[in-house]
């Protein structure tokens, strides 16, 4: 039994890693759209066309359930996916869900109005189509009111960690920081909106300073999924055995990866 994860591109693997760690049981069957990443300065009908495809190709391969591991595409993508194209048999769970429930400390399926929260200034870091989707925003007005969010679009920096080059991702980071102090100077909390950032969580930490609470989706996402599977266990699918797939470059995104996690990845063809 298999549970899908899907990713533009290699950020996704910061949860893949924090899932599997959680759940050692479960085998996960892992999606790199390597060929089109990033989506992040794509439009939304592009996102949604490429994310219905790879989910579909993930269904092929016996995961009934499929994590959006993209911000993007979860933002972009995922509400028109639920309310006309998800068929009832399956799953399709994006990652904003986890960061709300940690930010308001209240659980998802809580419909009591929204209420007040500790939590007044929050910054989004995320990406371009991210940010305009506005989906962020959206979700947390249903469940918080009085939080003031002022969202990053940091352009740039996915690409510099997709391309390795993590001394540019610094000073992006840095250069994203510091906009956002310029439009809020005095975030509580940060919210990074990418599964590429927690690759750079230090970086983000040590510009906005230790008095910033950053929330990264990784282990949210985990616990999440591991409540969800005790609920739904009959969602692990039919697929069995762990595998990587990418429609990029195989050898390139293996190298990559296995630079990543810091273990031997091996990417096939998708």
């Amino acid at each position: 039994m298999a549970v899908g994860i899907f990713d533009s591109g290699l950020g996704g693997l910061t949860v893949l890693d924090a899932v599997a760690k959680r759940l050692p049981d479960v085998d996960f069957v892992y999606y790199a759209d390597s060929a089109h990443a990033p989506y992040g300065v794509r439009d939304a009908d592009n996102i949604y066309d490429l994310t219905t495809q790879a989910v579909s190709a993930l269904w092929d391969q016996g995961c009934d359930l499929v994590i959006l591991a993209c911000n993007t595409a979860s933002a972009a993508a995922l509400r028109r996916m639920q309310e006309s194209w998800i068929p009832s048999d399956k799953r399709v769970l994006g990652v904003f869900v986890p960061l709300i429930e940690a930010m308001t400390e209240r659980d998802w399926g809580d419909n009591s109005p929204p209420r007040e929260v500790e939590v007044k200034h929050v910054a989004l870091f995320a990406t371009p189509a991210t940010v305009s989707s506005r989906a962020f925003q959206r979700e947390l007005a249903f469940r918080a009111i009085g939080v003031d969010v002022e969202a990053q679009a940091c352009g740039g920096v996915v690409d510099a960690i997709e391309d390795g080059d993590m001394i540019l991702a610094e000073a992006l980071v840095n250069s994203h920081v510091d906009a956002l102090k310029r439009k809020m100077p005095s975030p509580q909390a940060a919210i990074l909106g990418c599964t590429h950032y927690p690759l750079m969580e230090k970086e983000f930490q040590a510009a906005l300073g230790e008095g910033v609470k950053v929330f990264s989706q990784a282990n949210l996402v985990a616990d999440s999924l591991a409540d969800y599977l005790d609920r739904h266990p009959q969602m692990r699918g039919t697929g069995t055995g762990s595998k990587f797939l990418t429609t990029g470059n195989p050898e390139k995104v293996s190298n990559r990866a296995t630079q990543f996690l810091r273990r031997k990845i091996t990417f096939e063809a998708a």
